[in-house]
């Protein structure tokens, strides 16, 4: 499905669970969302706000953190914690079924698909239970990172030497 469509689909579900629950329609709020829903990424509530005085959108922080409420409320935005003191967000709607690697050293987030993985976890029945969605965290550390920690070991023997 083509971002506009998404963001049309993800609008419109937005102002349905606004008039639904009897909350204001702001231009703010929409930003927010549009924001949110312009690129798939993981994102923090401070890079959200940097992003959104970068656009020249004067959005107060109380306002984001509400906003991201009712995002989550409505099923539009999913939060998660990544082992960290920080809650990090995505995008919920038409975003693919993926997997986190996270990096414990560098704490980089990378998604990883593996359709084998997912047919075994949703194929599995679990007794007095319906499975609606689920999230798997892998942590580890980033071919990067071990590049790091091998030459910083080659020159720690050196200088032992």
């Amino acid at each position: 499905m083509d971002n506009d469509k998404v963001l049309e689909i993800v609008n419109q579900k937005f102002t349905e669970y606004l008039t639904e629950n009897k909350c204001r329609k702001t231009p703010e709020r929409y930003a927010i969302l549009n924001l949110i829903y312009s690129e798939h990424r993981h994102f923090d509530m401070d890079s959200l706000y940097g992003e959104m005085k970068e656009k020249n959108f004067r959005v107060s922080r109380a306002t984001l953190y509400n906003t991201m409420q009712l995002l989550l409320a409505c099923n539009l935005v999913l939060k998660h914690q990544f082992g960290q003191n920080i809650s990090f967000y995505e995008r919920a709607y038409n975003n693919d079924l993926h997997h986190h690697l996270i990096c414990t050293s560098c704490h980089t987030i990378r998604e990883h698909k593996n359709i084998e993985l997912k047919s075994v976890i949703q194929n599995r029945k679990i007794r007095n239970f319906t499975t609606s969605h689920y999230s798997l965290y892998i942590f580890g550390t980033c071919n990067l990172c071990t590049r790091k920690l091998r030459i910083k070991g080659k020159v720690d023997k050196m200088i032992k030497r």
